[in-house]
């Protein structure tokens, strides 16, 4: 993903809420499950670590390589996710 492309999701992002939040289990199926899920819904999420903050970004690469989402940035301790839908037709996002 260009630097410009990054740029345009974080500033799309800033607005967001919060979907995904990971507390004291740490990341377990059913967080992977739902971070699928709105990943699927919206394309573009924010998921906040509660909890092992000090393993965010291997926590973050684990969360890319399984879902096959881009990490746009990672701000604070809430990580900024994308992946645009697989169906063209239902694309909310255009990058």
């Amino acid at each position: 993903m260009k630097p410009a492309q990054r740029a345009y999701l974080r500033r799309l992002a800033h607005p967001l809420p919060v979907t995904v939040m990971i507390g004291k289990n740490g990341l377990t199926e059913g967080i992977l499950a739902k971070i699928e899920q709105e990943l699927n819904a919206h394309e573009l999420i924010k998921v906040r670590f509660l909890d092992h903050k000090d393993m965010k970004q291997s926590l973050t690469e684990t969360i890319v390589s399984e879902t096959g989402a881009d990490l746009v940035a990672i701000i604070g301790h809430t990580a900024i996710l994308f992946r645009q839908h697989a169906d063209p037709t239902q694309r909310k996002i255009q990058v």
